[in-house]
């Protein structure tokens, strides 16, 4: 049965008052000496206690989509089948090495596309399972297009294209069902006040026993890194009509995923002109679970201050960074300090819990801050 959505939940909501019913039941009827009955007591009271935490768990992610399946809940599953070396390219996704021997043009990764049956995602959200052909990952990607996108007006327009990362742990379907982007962006880009984006949010919970792979390239583990921004770009490319230029494609993420965004649009500002970084950190080693954060070496390479400090130049990326006092905010006034054009960094203090409930209420701004930068065409 799966995690989220509803009959699992009204199973669990119905456990309670089974377990209550069962306990008062069986009180007065257990057997055998004094410590036989008080251990049997307590096991009703403890088992009674455990359905009422287990209906509170499955409620709270159901709303949050922290965990998307039993196996992200208990650290089983593993989508990595092979962690081949990742060519160095400096060329944007979809376009062809200059000076390339090879003339022909690699195959196109042609995808097959539904629901994504989780009632918590808006049913316009479609799904596909990708096998990354240049990092050994396989996973889930969600994408949504926007209204304009099978307007007959726009059918031969190509549109830019938006990365979603979710937090740690996190669901590819968080931002869709939990942030409610779509739902919220989708009047304001019939209105013009937002670029017509398609969204598009990768599954980046990869490793299995809960570890964090950082949307980084880790040797002999994962190459999140390439998934990220190589597999998943050359999909969308290859499958819908996205704008191929740089110039047209933004990163955002929140929490862990904002770490990601803001790492990844100043490692790759050749694939990436914009990135909003909601309530993230620069060191990896903000997550416990982070495997970047535990080895000195990614530490160092992976903290976005330190990538965009150690530019030959100023990557030409525009960043929204949000966060609070304590929560991301003196990192975000790092990045700013450190920044020097064509990069700029807006700065956005918020105040306000570390949760989803804030970072929903700031996607129409954000989105609009993003339209200033991306316009639609």
């Amino acid at each position: 049965m799966q995690l989220t959505g509803t009959p699992f939940f009204l199973i669990t909501v119905l456990l309670v008052p089974v377990s209550i019913a069962v306990a008062l039941l069986l009180w007065g009827k257990v057997r055998g000496p004094q410590p036989v009955q008080v251990l049997s007591r307590l096991a009703m009271i403890v088992f009674c206690q455990i359905t009422a935490v287990l209906m509170v768990f499955v409620m709270v992610n159901n709303a949050n989509l922290i965990y998307g399946s039993w196996d992200d809940l208990l650290g089983t599953g593993d989508h990595v089948r092979a962690v081949p070396a990742v060519p160095k390219d400096d060329q944007p996704a979809g376009e062809a090495k200059a000076g390339s021997g090879d003339a022909k043009a690699p195959a196109k990764v042609l995808q097959q596309f539904g629901g994504v049956g989780d009632p918590a995602v808006p049913g316009d959200v479609q799904k596909t399972e990708l096998k990354g052909q240049v990092s050994g990952v396989d996973g889930e990607v969600l994408v949504w297009l926007p209204p304009q996108y099978n307007d007959p007006a726009f059918k031969d327009k190509k549109f830019p294209v938006v990365e979603l990362i979710p937090g740690y742990p996190g669901s590819s379907s968080t931002w869709y069902g939990t942030l409610k982007v779509s739902d919220q962006l989708k009047p304001l880009m019939q209105q013009g006040k937002v670029a017509p984006f398609i969204l598009v949010s990768p599954r980046t919970l990869l490793l299995s026993n809960h570890q964090d792979a950082g949307c980084t390239d880790i040797p002999g583990k994962v190459n999140a890194d390439a998934w990220v921004t190589r597999d998943v770009p050359q999909m969308v490319l290859d499958n819908f009509r996205a704008d191929p230029s740089p110039d047209r494609w933004a990163i955002a993420g929140y929490s862990a995923g904002a770490h990601c965004a803001a790492k990844l649009s100043l490692a790759h500002p050749n694939r990436y002109r914009a990135a909003i970084s909601l309530s993230g950190y620069n060191d990896p080693a903000a997550e416990k679970d982070s495997l970047v954060g535990k080895d000195a070496k990614l530490r160092e390479l992976n903290n976005p201050l330190n990538i965009l400090k150690s530019a030959q130049q100023p990557p030409k990326v525009a960043m929204y960074i949000s966060g609070k006092k304590g929560d991301g905010l003196e990192d975000a006034q790092a990045l700013a300090a450190a920044a020097k054009a064509p990069t700029t960094v807006q700065v956005q203090e918020t105040s306000g819990p570390h949760s989803t409930e804030l970072w929903k209420g700031m996607v129409p701004s954000i989105f609009e801050w993003l339209t200033g930068i991306i316009p639609a065409q």
